[in-house]
Protein backbone atom coordinates (compact mmCIF):
# COMPACT_ATOMS: atom_id res chain seq x y z
CA UNK A 1 0.00 0.00 0.00
CA UNK A 2 1.40 3.41 -1.04
CA UNK A 3 2.11 5.36 1.84
CA UNK A 4 0.09 8.79 2.36
CA UNK A 5 2.51 11.63 2.48
CA UNK A 6 0.18 14.63 2.47
CA UNK A 7 -2.21 15.93 5.07
CA UNK A 8 -5.37 17.63 4.42
CA UNK A 9 -6.66 20.71 7.05
CA UNK A 10 -10.33 21.70 6.93
CA UNK A 11 -10.68 25.08 8.50
CA UNK A 12 -14.54 25.55 8.79
CA UNK A 13 -14.98 29.21 9.72
CA UNK A 14 -18.06 31.52 9.65
CA UNK A 15 -17.32 33.33 6.27
CA UNK A 16 -16.12 31.00 4.52
CA UNK A 17 -14.74 26.67 4.55
CA UNK A 18 -10.94 26.01 3.18
CA UNK A 19 -9.94 22.70 2.88
CA UNK A 20 -6.05 22.85 2.17
CA UNK A 21 -3.66 19.59 0.98
CA UNK A 22 -0.30 20.08 1.79
CA UNK A 23 3.39 17.78 2.09
CA UNK A 24 6.57 18.40 3.06
CA UNK A 25 9.42 18.83 0.36
CA UNK A 26 12.69 17.35 0.38
CA UNK A 27 13.79 20.75 2.29
CA UNK A 28 10.84 20.00 5.03
CA UNK A 29 9.29 22.90 3.92
CA UNK A 30 5.47 22.48 2.92
CA UNK A 31 4.18 22.52 -0.41
CA UNK A 32 0.53 23.31 -0.98
CA UNK A 33 -1.22 20.81 -3.42
CA UNK A 34 -4.31 22.82 -3.83
CA UNK A 35 -6.67 24.74 -2.34
CA UNK A 36 -10.52 24.87 -2.40
CA UNK A 37 -12.81 27.40 -0.25
CA UNK A 38 -16.41 27.91 -0.37
CA UNK A 39 -18.82 30.06 1.27
CA UNK A 40 -19.43 28.61 4.45
CA UNK A 41 -23.61 29.51 5.03
CA UNK A 42 -24.38 27.04 7.81
CA UNK A 43 -21.90 28.23 10.85
CA UNK A 44 -22.61 31.53 12.91
CA UNK A 45 -19.91 32.63 14.94
CA UNK A 46 -17.61 29.70 14.78
CA UNK A 47 -20.33 27.48 15.41
CA UNK A 48 -22.43 24.84 13.36
CA UNK A 49 -25.94 25.74 13.26
CA UNK A 50 -27.35 23.92 9.82
CA UNK A 51 -25.58 20.70 9.29
CA UNK A 52 -27.22 20.72 5.50
CA UNK A 53 -25.63 24.04 4.35
CA UNK A 54 -22.66 23.37 6.46
CA UNK A 55 -22.17 19.75 4.48
CA UNK A 56 -22.36 21.72 1.37
CA UNK A 57 -20.51 23.95 1.80
CA UNK A 58 -17.43 21.61 3.11
CA UNK A 59 -18.15 18.93 0.03
CA UNK A 60 -17.54 22.61 -2.23
CA UNK A 61 -14.44 23.44 -0.65
CA UNK A 62 -13.21 19.33 -0.64
CA UNK A 63 -14.32 18.76 -4.22
CA UNK A 64 -12.59 22.25 -5.53
CA UNK A 65 -9.11 21.29 -3.65
CA UNK A 66 -9.55 17.30 -5.11
CA UNK A 67 -9.50 19.08 -8.77
CA UNK A 68 -6.40 21.55 -8.19
CA UNK A 69 -4.21 18.74 -6.37
CA UNK A 70 -5.78 15.78 -8.75
CA UNK A 71 -5.72 13.69 -5.00
CA UNK A 72 -8.57 12.07 -3.49
CA UNK A 73 -9.08 13.13 -0.06
CA UNK A 74 -9.96 10.60 2.54
CA UNK A 75 -9.30 12.35 5.90
CA UNK A 76 -8.88 15.56 7.53
CA UNK A 77 -7.31 17.58 10.46
CA UNK A 78 -10.27 19.79 11.77
CA UNK A 79 -9.47 22.91 13.67
CA UNK A 80 -12.23 23.95 16.55
CA UNK A 81 -13.75 27.89 17.58
CA UNK A 82 -16.62 29.08 18.39
CA UNK A 83 -17.90 31.48 21.51
CA UNK A 84 -18.45 28.04 23.33
CA UNK A 85 -14.80 28.33 23.72
CA UNK A 86 -13.09 28.90 27.24
CA UNK A 87 -9.95 27.91 28.87
CA UNK A 88 -8.89 27.66 32.77
CA UNK A 89 -5.68 27.28 34.90
CA UNK A 90 -5.50 24.07 37.03
CA UNK A 91 -2.83 22.67 39.06
CA UNK A 92 -2.55 18.72 39.52
CA UNK A 93 -0.37 15.88 41.21
CA UNK A 94 0.48 12.15 40.88
CA UNK A 95 2.38 10.25 43.91
CA UNK A 96 4.42 7.77 42.05
CA UNK A 97 5.39 4.49 43.52
CA UNK A 98 8.64 4.00 43.35
CA UNK A 99 10.92 7.60 43.13
CA UNK A 100 14.08 5.17 42.39
CA UNK A 101 12.52 4.81 38.86
CA UNK A 102 13.15 7.69 36.62
CA UNK A 103 9.62 9.42 35.26
CA UNK A 104 8.65 8.33 32.46
CA UNK A 105 5.93 9.60 29.63
CA UNK A 106 3.77 7.00 31.35
CA UNK A 107 3.38 8.99 34.76
CA UNK A 108 2.62 12.38 32.29
CA UNK A 109 -0.08 10.84 30.18
CA UNK A 110 -1.67 9.73 33.99
CA UNK A 111 -1.18 13.12 35.15
CA UNK A 112 -2.93 14.61 31.85
CA UNK A 113 -5.43 12.29 32.49
CA UNK A 114 -5.96 12.82 35.78
CA UNK A 115 -7.30 16.52 34.33
CA UNK A 116 -9.67 14.92 31.73
CA UNK A 117 -11.53 13.45 34.91
CA UNK A 118 -12.34 16.96 35.89
CA UNK A 119 -16.03 17.82 36.40
CA UNK A 120 -17.25 20.23 33.94
CA UNK A 121 -20.32 22.09 33.86
CA UNK A 122 -23.14 20.10 32.43
CA UNK A 123 -22.80 19.59 28.52
CA UNK A 124 -19.61 20.59 28.60
CA UNK A 125 -15.87 18.39 27.59
CA UNK A 126 -12.39 19.30 28.18
CA UNK A 127 -10.44 19.53 24.42
CA UNK A 128 -7.47 20.31 25.11
CA UNK A 129 -4.96 19.59 28.46
CA UNK A 130 -1.89 21.60 27.98
CA UNK A 131 0.72 20.85 30.56
CA UNK A 132 2.86 24.76 31.32
CA UNK A 133 5.69 23.76 34.31
CA UNK A 134 6.17 21.05 36.62
CA UNK A 135 7.28 20.78 39.74
CA UNK A 136 9.30 17.69 40.69
CA UNK A 137 9.33 16.92 44.94
CA UNK A 138 9.16 20.84 45.08
CA UNK A 139 11.79 21.66 42.74
CA UNK A 140 9.90 24.31 40.69
CA UNK A 141 10.23 25.10 36.91
CA UNK A 142 10.78 22.02 35.46
CA UNK A 143 10.31 21.85 31.53
CA UNK A 144 10.89 18.25 30.91
CA UNK A 145 10.74 16.18 33.77
CA UNK A 146 11.12 12.83 31.53
CA UNK A 147 14.23 11.36 32.80
CA UNK A 148 14.01 12.80 36.49
CA UNK A 149 13.99 11.40 39.73
CA UNK A 150 11.14 12.01 41.83
CA UNK A 151 7.85 11.30 44.03
CA UNK A 152 5.79 13.79 44.17
CA UNK A 153 5.14 15.01 40.31
CA UNK A 154 3.22 17.69 40.18
CA UNK A 155 1.83 20.38 37.46
CA UNK A 156 0.09 23.59 36.26
CA UNK A 157 -2.12 23.16 33.61
CA UNK A 158 -4.14 25.04 30.39
CA UNK A 159 -6.98 23.74 30.14
CA UNK A 160 -9.70 24.66 27.26
CA UNK A 161 -13.29 23.59 27.10
CA UNK A 162 -15.83 23.30 24.63
CA UNK A 163 -19.57 22.42 24.10
CA UNK A 164 -20.21 18.84 23.69
CA UNK A 165 -22.99 19.95 20.83
CA UNK A 166 -20.78 22.05 19.25
CA UNK A 167 -18.45 19.73 18.90
CA UNK A 168 -20.25 17.03 17.97
CA UNK A 169 -21.87 18.41 15.19
CA UNK A 170 -18.44 19.53 13.37
CA UNK A 171 -18.13 15.64 13.55
CA UNK A 172 -21.15 14.84 12.24
CA UNK A 173 -20.93 17.22 9.30
CA UNK A 174 -17.42 16.28 8.06
CA UNK A 175 -18.43 12.24 8.17
CA UNK A 176 -21.58 12.84 6.77
CA UNK A 177 -19.32 14.76 3.65
CA UNK A 178 -17.78 11.11 3.39
CA UNK A 179 -14.40 11.93 5.20
CA UNK A 180 -12.89 10.85 8.72
CA UNK A 181 -12.19 13.12 11.54
CA UNK A 182 -8.27 12.42 11.72
CA UNK A 183 -7.50 14.80 14.37
CA UNK A 184 -9.00 18.16 16.13
CA UNK A 185 -7.18 21.22 17.34
CA UNK A 186 -8.15 24.24 18.87
CA UNK A 187 -7.51 27.06 16.17
CA UNK A 188 -5.69 29.50 17.52
CA UNK A 189 -3.02 26.67 17.85
CA UNK A 190 -3.28 26.09 14.58
CA UNK A 191 -2.84 29.41 13.49
CA UNK A 192 0.18 29.64 16.21
CA UNK A 193 1.89 26.96 14.52
CA UNK A 194 1.50 28.26 11.17
CA UNK A 195 2.72 32.43 11.73
CA UNK A 196 4.77 32.14 14.59
CA UNK A 197 8.36 31.85 14.84
CA UNK A 198 9.98 29.68 18.00
CA UNK A 199 11.76 33.01 18.83
CA UNK A 200 8.20 35.07 19.25
CA UNK A 201 6.78 32.33 21.73
CA UNK A 202 9.87 32.13 23.85
CA UNK A 203 10.24 35.87 23.87
CA UNK A 204 6.14 36.08 24.82
CA UNK A 205 3.61 37.05 22.17
CA UNK A 206 0.19 37.60 21.88
CA UNK A 207 -1.35 35.91 18.69
CA UNK A 208 -4.49 37.94 17.55
CA UNK A 209 -6.60 36.10 14.75
CA UNK A 210 -9.32 38.07 13.51
CA UNK A 211 -11.85 35.79 11.59
CA UNK A 212 -15.19 36.53 10.17
CA UNK A 213 -17.50 35.60 13.35
CA UNK A 214 -14.64 35.16 16.28
CA UNK A 215 -11.37 36.64 17.45
CA UNK A 216 -9.01 33.91 18.45
CA UNK A 217 -6.37 34.98 21.22
CA UNK A 218 -3.24 32.64 22.12
CA UNK A 219 -0.54 33.95 23.99
CA UNK A 220 2.48 31.97 24.33
CA UNK A 221 5.78 32.65 26.93
CA UNK A 222 8.85 30.69 27.61
CA UNK A 223 7.85 28.79 24.36
CA UNK A 224 4.48 27.41 26.12
CA UNK A 225 1.04 28.04 25.40
CA UNK A 226 -0.09 30.42 28.50
CA UNK A 227 -3.48 31.45 27.75
CA UNK A 228 -6.56 31.15 24.96
CA UNK A 229 -10.34 33.02 24.65
CA UNK A 230 -12.24 33.24 22.15
CA UNK A 231 -13.66 36.55 21.27
CA UNK A 232 -17.65 36.42 19.70
CA UNK A 233 -16.99 39.61 17.27
CA UNK A 234 -14.94 39.63 13.76
CA UNK A 235 -15.22 41.07 10.29
CA UNK A 236 -19.01 40.47 9.73
CA UNK A 237 -19.50 42.70 12.85
CA UNK A 238 -17.36 45.35 11.35
CA UNK A 239 -19.56 44.97 7.70
CA UNK A 240 -22.60 44.41 9.72
CA UNK A 241 -22.00 48.34 11.05
CA UNK A 242 -21.13 49.47 7.79
CA UNK A 243 -24.28 48.31 6.15
CA UNK A 244 -26.72 49.78 8.95
CA UNK A 245 -24.54 53.28 9.20
CA UNK A 246 -24.69 53.78 5.31
CA UNK A 247 -27.85 52.34 4.61
CA UNK A 248 -26.75 50.16 2.09
CA UNK A 249 -26.73 46.17 1.33
CA UNK A 250 -24.44 43.76 2.89
CA UNK A 251 -22.77 42.58 -0.30
CA UNK A 252 -21.72 46.18 -1.01
CA UNK A 253 -20.69 46.45 2.76
CA UNK A 254 -18.02 44.04 2.42
CA UNK A 255 -17.32 45.52 -0.95
CA UNK A 256 -16.66 48.88 0.66
CA UNK A 257 -14.77 47.48 3.81
CA UNK A 258 -12.07 45.59 1.30
CA UNK A 259 -11.44 48.12 -0.94
CA UNK A 260 -11.89 51.41 0.85
CA UNK A 261 -11.64 50.43 4.66
CA UNK A 262 -9.36 51.68 6.60
CA UNK A 263 -8.97 51.34 10.76
CA UNK A 264 -7.63 54.92 11.06
CA UNK A 265 -9.98 57.34 10.27
CA UNK A 266 -7.66 60.87 10.52
CA UNK A 267 -5.51 59.67 7.19
CA UNK A 268 -8.81 60.16 4.87
CA UNK A 269 -9.73 63.43 3.88
CA UNK A 270 -13.31 65.20 4.12
CA UNK A 271 -13.48 65.01 -0.06
CA UNK A 272 -12.85 61.58 -0.40
CA UNK A 273 -16.10 59.92 -1.96
CA UNK A 274 -17.34 56.86 -3.12
CA UNK A 275 -19.85 56.07 -4.81
CA UNK A 276 -22.18 53.26 -4.44
CA UNK A 277 -24.90 52.18 -7.00
CA UNK A 278 -28.38 52.46 -5.96
CA UNK A 279 -30.88 49.42 -5.88
CA UNK A 280 -32.74 49.11 -8.80
CA UNK A 281 -34.15 53.10 -10.49
CA UNK A 282 -32.65 54.23 -7.76
CA UNK A 283 -30.41 56.98 -7.09
CA UNK A 284 -26.35 55.86 -6.37
CA UNK A 285 -25.21 56.81 -2.82
CA UNK A 286 -22.18 58.78 -2.28
CA UNK A 287 -20.56 57.71 1.09
CA UNK A 288 -17.50 59.77 2.34
CA UNK A 289 -14.35 57.43 3.01
CA UNK A 290 -14.01 59.74 6.56
CA UNK A 291 -17.38 58.53 7.72
CA UNK A 292 -16.32 54.84 6.91
CA UNK A 293 -13.15 55.07 8.52
CA UNK A 294 -15.13 56.16 12.01
CA UNK A 295 -17.14 53.14 11.65
CA UNK A 296 -14.52 51.07 11.29
CA UNK A 297 -12.35 52.57 13.27
CA UNK A 298 -15.20 52.31 16.42
CA UNK A 299 -15.82 48.35 15.95
CA UNK A 300 -11.97 47.50 15.78
CA UNK A 301 -11.45 49.59 18.88
CA UNK A 302 -13.69 47.60 20.50
CA UNK A 303 -12.71 44.54 19.53
CA UNK A 304 -8.99 44.86 20.61
CA UNK A 305 -9.81 46.36 23.75
CA UNK A 306 -11.84 43.29 24.56
CA UNK A 307 -8.79 41.47 23.80
CA UNK A 308 -6.62 43.67 25.52
CA UNK A 309 -8.71 42.96 28.49
CA UNK A 310 -7.38 39.57 28.15
CA UNK A 311 -3.95 39.88 27.84
CA UNK A 312 -4.17 41.65 31.29
CA UNK A 313 -6.04 38.71 32.70
CA UNK A 314 -2.92 36.62 31.51
CA UNK A 315 -1.19 39.08 33.63
CA UNK A 316 1.47 41.10 31.20
CA UNK A 317 2.08 43.91 33.62
CA UNK A 318 4.33 41.55 35.58
CA UNK A 319 7.57 41.91 35.06
CA UNK A 320 7.92 38.05 34.27
CA UNK A 321 4.98 37.81 32.35
CA UNK A 322 5.53 40.65 30.06
CA UNK A 323 5.26 40.28 26.06
CA UNK A 324 8.19 41.24 24.54
CA UNK A 325 7.35 40.37 21.09
CA UNK A 326 4.40 42.23 21.16
CA UNK A 327 1.15 41.26 19.03
CA UNK A 328 1.20 39.83 16.08
CA UNK A 329 -2.34 40.21 13.83
CA UNK A 330 -3.54 37.44 11.42
CA UNK A 331 -6.91 36.13 9.82
CA UNK A 332 -9.26 37.89 7.21
CA UNK A 333 -9.58 41.04 9.54
CA UNK A 334 -5.57 41.57 9.39
CA UNK A 335 -5.90 42.91 6.06
CA UNK A 336 -7.76 45.80 7.08
CA UNK A 337 -5.74 48.84 6.14
CA UNK A 338 -3.64 50.58 9.22
CA UNK A 339 -5.15 47.82 11.71
CA UNK A 340 -1.38 47.25 13.05
CA UNK A 341 -1.19 50.57 13.88
CA UNK A 342 -4.04 51.00 16.36
CA UNK A 343 -2.82 47.59 17.71
CA UNK A 344 0.48 49.30 18.75
CA UNK A 345 -1.78 52.20 19.88
CA UNK A 346 -4.47 50.41 22.10
CA UNK A 347 -1.96 47.58 23.37
CA UNK A 348 1.29 49.76 23.68
CA UNK A 349 3.16 46.90 22.48
CA UNK A 350 4.85 46.43 19.23
CA UNK A 351 2.39 44.72 16.80
CA UNK A 352 2.69 43.24 12.73
CA UNK A 353 0.85 40.72 10.68
CA UNK A 354 1.44 37.30 10.74
CA UNK A 355 2.11 35.50 7.10
CA UNK A 356 1.55 31.60 7.01
CA UNK A 357 5.09 31.38 5.07
CA UNK A 358 7.57 30.75 7.50
CA UNK A 359 6.74 27.04 6.52
CA UNK A 360 5.99 27.47 2.88
CA UNK A 361 8.07 26.71 0.18
CA UNK A 362 9.44 29.25 -1.65
CA UNK A 363 7.27 29.09 -4.71
CA UNK A 364 3.96 28.58 -2.85
CA UNK A 365 1.45 31.37 -4.64
CA UNK A 366 0.79 34.74 -2.94
CA UNK A 367 -2.58 33.15 -2.04
CA UNK A 368 -1.38 30.59 0.02
CA UNK A 369 0.15 33.37 2.19
CA UNK A 370 -2.28 35.46 3.15
CA UNK A 371 -2.96 36.15 6.42
CA UNK A 372 -6.81 34.73 5.72
CA UNK A 373 -5.20 31.11 5.57
CA UNK A 374 -3.35 31.51 8.50
CA UNK A 375 -5.42 28.11 10.25
CA UNK A 376 -5.53 26.50 6.90
CA UNK A 377 -2.21 26.21 7.15
CA UNK A 378 -1.67 25.45 10.14
CA UNK A 379 -4.14 22.39 10.79
CA UNK A 380 -2.06 20.96 7.35
CA UNK A 381 0.89 20.91 9.53
CA UNK A 382 -0.89 19.28 12.36
CA UNK A 383 -1.48 16.50 10.14
CA UNK A 384 1.88 16.01 8.52
CA UNK A 385 2.59 15.86 12.11
CA UNK A 386 0.25 13.36 13.13
CA UNK A 387 1.50 11.10 9.66
CA UNK A 388 5.22 11.30 10.70
CA UNK A 389 4.26 10.12 14.19
CA UNK A 390 2.39 7.31 13.11
CA UNK A 391 5.39 6.43 10.56
CA UNK A 392 8.06 6.60 13.92
CA UNK A 393 5.67 4.31 15.55
CA UNK A 394 5.68 1.47 12.59
CA UNK A 395 9.88 1.94 13.09
CA UNK A 396 10.17 -0.68 16.46
CA UNK A 397 9.05 -3.79 13.96
CA UNK A 398 11.21 -3.21 11.52
CA UNK A 399 13.80 -3.17 13.95
CA UNK A 400 12.93 -6.29 15.30
CA UNK A 401 12.65 -8.29 12.53
CA UNK A 402 16.35 -7.27 11.65
CA UNK A 403 17.44 -7.97 15.10
CA UNK A 404 15.50 -11.15 14.89
CA UNK A 405 19.09 -13.33 14.08
CA UNK A 406 20.83 -11.42 16.73
CA UNK A 407 20.75 -13.23 19.89
CA UNK A 408 18.68 -12.72 23.00
CA UNK A 409 20.85 -11.00 25.09
CA UNK A 410 21.49 -8.14 22.24
CA UNK A 411 17.63 -7.85 21.74
CA UNK A 412 16.67 -7.16 25.70
CA UNK A 413 19.27 -4.56 25.69
CA UNK A 414 18.24 -2.45 22.79
CA UNK A 415 14.59 -3.04 21.74
CA UNK A 416 13.35 -1.22 25.22
CA UNK A 417 15.31 1.84 23.84
CA UNK A 418 14.00 2.29 20.75
CA UNK A 419 10.33 1.09 21.89
CA UNK A 420 10.80 3.66 24.86
CA UNK A 421 11.63 6.67 22.68
CA UNK A 422 8.91 6.08 20.07
CA UNK A 423 6.52 3.98 21.05
CA UNK A 424 5.30 6.38 23.54
CA UNK A 425 1.94 7.99 22.73
CA UNK A 426 2.01 11.42 23.88
CA UNK A 427 -0.61 13.40 25.25
CA UNK A 428 -2.63 14.57 22.40
CA UNK A 429 -2.18 11.07 21.08
CA UNK A 430 -4.21 9.72 23.90
CA UNK A 431 -6.65 12.55 23.89
CA UNK A 432 -7.47 11.86 20.05
CA UNK A 433 -8.03 8.36 20.68
CA UNK A 434 -10.82 8.98 23.58
CA UNK A 435 -12.55 11.92 21.99
CA UNK A 436 -13.36 9.66 18.98
CA UNK A 437 -14.44 6.77 21.16
CA UNK A 438 -16.41 9.54 23.03
CA UNK A 439 -18.07 10.89 19.00
CA UNK A 440 -18.59 6.97 17.81
CA UNK A 441 -20.45 6.46 21.14
CA UNK A 442 -22.28 9.44 20.47
CA UNK A 443 -23.22 8.45 17.25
Amino acid sequence: MEKQEYAVGLDIGTTKIVAMIGRKNEYGKLEILGVGRSKSLGVHRGVVNNITQTITSIQQAVSQAETVSGIKIKDVTVGIAGQHIRSLQHSDYITRGDSDVVIDQDDIAKLCNQVFKLVMLPGEEIIHVLPQEYKIDGQSDVKEPVGMYGGRLEANFHVVVGQVASIRNIYRCVKSADLELKNITLEPLASADAVLSQEEKEAGVALIDIGGGTTDLAIFKDGIIRHTAVIPQGGNIITQDIKEGCSIIEKQAELLKTKFGSAWPGENKENEIVSIPGLRGREPKEITLKNLSKIIHARVIEILETVFVEIKNYGHDEPKKQLIAGVVLTGGGAQLKHIKQLAEYVTGMPSRIGYPNEHLAGDSDTESTSPLFATAVGLVLKGLEEHYKEEVEEVPVIVAEATAMDTADTMREEAPTISDEVKKPGIFDSWATKFKEFLDKAE
